[in-house]
């Protein structure tokens, strides 16, 4: 398959049966809900997993530009490298449309990147939205970067394969800071980026086909979006749209790995990110998945082919880093 084809297969079998009668089925739309109950609900249903063991988990509180807040450290069970030798590392941020998450509801993905790419992962507890709208989780999460760059040496990783990674609206913080790299004393090694939101672009051809869509509708992004941006005007601002910046700033950008489903609804803001960084010369990974939706590396138990594309994009994140 073309690499930058939006391709939707029919829905995957058993994504389906999960979506009917495993721990995602049923939810309420998330823009039914008052922003309380939105995070009561995420933290019930993503915190209930049971990610692999690793070798070590610690928490951290760093400082910020609104004040400290926390991180949590995954380190991953012993590699076949040398005693001595420093382990690669991921600055991860959680997804929630800015509005959700927790460091315990990334938990089972953080265990699962760092023992599948054999990386530490640095878990940041960003300011979320409405109360800290844009540009406050950005800021954070870069805050979060240059200090793991300054720990190093304490926290065992390699500064130089330091990467930035997250998921949803995470993923868009993490390209967000990727793109600011002119500005940083830290260039990062890689950029994953896992079903990412990139713009605010409601029109798009995923949004028209998918609005609908079971775990994350249009409806759903326009309220995410709402709660985001106190001044709807920020949108223009890349470190809000990554998708929005100019070729100049694209081509400072780190490699990249972009995993997309075909049932998303930000499948095409994702596709058009990898096309774009691709045209400014960034090596890019794109791994798009047609038969899957949003979320689908949160599936790996129930969902097979999920399974198959958690292994494909932590390989290419471990090859780059």
């Amino acid at each position: 398959m073309d690499d930058s084809d939006e391709a939707t297969d029919e829905l995957d079998p058993q994504l389906a049966d999960a979506l009917r009668n495993g721990r995602v089925a049923d939810l309420p739309a998330w823009h039914s809900l008052s922003v309380d109950e939105a995070r009561r609900l995420e933290d019930e249903v993503f915190s209930a997993g049971d990610g692999p063991a690793v070798a070590e988990v610690g928490e951290r509180r760093i400082d910020g530009p609104g004040g400290d807040f926390p991180v949590r450290i995954y380190w991953p069970a012993a590699s076949t490298e040398g005693a001595d030798d420093r382990l690669p590392a991921l600055v991860f941020a959680h997804g929630g449309g800015w509005v959700l998450g927790t460091l315990d509801s990334a938990d089972d993905l953080c265990r699962e990147f760092a023992t599948r790419v054999g990386a530490a992962v640095i878990s940041v507890d960003y300011r979320l939205a409405p109360e800290h709208p844009f540009p406050a989780a950005v800021e954070d999460v870069r805050a979060a970067l240059e200090w793991s760059h300054e720990e190093a040496a304490s926290l065992g990783i390699d500064p130089d394969r330091l990467g930035i990674a997250g998921s949803s609206a995470g993923a868009g913080l993490a390209a967000a800071v990727a793109l600011e790299t002119q500005d940083l004393e830290v260039s990062p090694a890689v950029q994953l980026l896992c079903y990412p939101i990139l713009d605010r672009d409601f029109e798009r051809p995923s949004y028209r086909e998918h609005a609908d869509a079971s775990l994350l509708s249009r409806a759903d992004m326009e309220w995410f979006w709402e709660k985001y941006l106190a001044d709807p005007s920020d949108v223009a601002d890349p470190r809000a749209a990554p998708l929005r910046a100019d070729p100049e700033a694209l081509e400072g950008a780190p490699p990249a790995v972009i995993a997309t489903a075909g049932h998303d609804v930000l499948r095409s803001e994702g596709v058009a990110y990898a096309d774009r960084l691709r045209a400014v010369g960034i090596e890019t990974r794109h791994c798009h998945y047609p038969s899957l939706a949003h979320g689908f590396l949160s599936l790996t138990d129930a969902v097979d082919r999920s399974a198959v594309a958690m292994d494909e994009v932590t390989d290419a994140a471990a090859e780059l880093l």
